[in-house]
């Protein structure tokens, strides 16, 4: 699904934070959301996913808005924040349950996504833990499972490499690769430039809640003025020198 943002302006109460922002995320690609911390990218995802409402423009997945359409927008989106979020008095088992209960899954076929990923993240045989009992890398897993055993066609990450040890990375990047292959759609927000090099097809560079530049990495290399072979960290670091 294709995820557009037109002239979205927006904040918290009276603070306004994003300033006519304006990308697309379209169907089988992965678009990195770069910045610097107070740059506006958390904020851009809570817009998106509906937790803030822009005080102007509009944002639409094919086409629709929230307001439009509140329950196929939602279902659309499957989302892992930077912090995870769990529900103390359930365990592991009950989460997924909610997971399918709130996206109408087929519970066998959603299990059977399910299982091959918490056999990956070696969380099979901690399906009644509460969340006490998980270290903070082992909720970051919770939250990867519950949002790829659905059938979102648009994945927002909000920097989802936060406590997870290198295996895990290499995992949770292989699920987005996947999901990219079936033709959904991911924004990843990131600091870790070098991933996201690697990894993103376009990117969306936010200064100071507007957008910088977008584009593929040769287009970025030309817009920032810089050599055929620049990384994505030359051009972050020829972003924050500007002026």
């Amino acid at each position: 699904m294709t995820l557009t943002l037109e002239h979205v302006t927006g904040g918290y109460g009276n603070l306004q934070v994003l300033k006519d922002l304006n990308f697309t995320v379209e169907d089988g690609t992965i678009v990195g959301l770069i910045g610097l911390n107070g740059a506006g990218k958390s904020t851009t995802i809570k817009h998106i996913i509906g937790l803030l409402t822009p005080q102007k423009g509009q944002i639409t997945i094919d086409g629709k808005t929230l307001a439009e359409d509140p329950d196929g927008y939602r279902q659309a989106i499957a989302y892992v924040p930077e912090t995870p979020v769990l529900y103390s008095e359930l365990t592991l088992r009950e989460h997924l349950e909610l997971t399918m209960m709130a996206y109408s899954l087929d519970k066998d076929e959603a299990w059977a996504r399910a299982k091959d990923m918490l056999k990956k993240f070696r969380l099979d045989n901690k399906l009644d833990w509460f969340p006490a009992k998980f270290s903070k890398g082992m909720k970051q897993k919770v939250m990867i499972v519950a949002a790829f055993m659905t059938n979102a066609k648009l994945y927002i990450i909000d920097e989802p490499f936060t406590g997870l040890d290198p295996l895990a990375v290499h995992d949770l990047l292989d699920l987005v690769q996947a999901k990219k292959a079936a033709g959904a759609s991911v924004l990843m927000s990131t600091h870790i430039l070098a991933t996201a090099q690697q990894y993103a097809d376009q990117f969306v560079l936010l200064r100071s809640g507007q957008v910088r530049a977008t584009g593929d990495m040769a287009h970025l290399r030309e817009d920032f003025q810089l050599a055929a072979d620049a990384s994505l960290d030359a051009i972050y670091m020829a972003m924050t020198e500007e002026h």
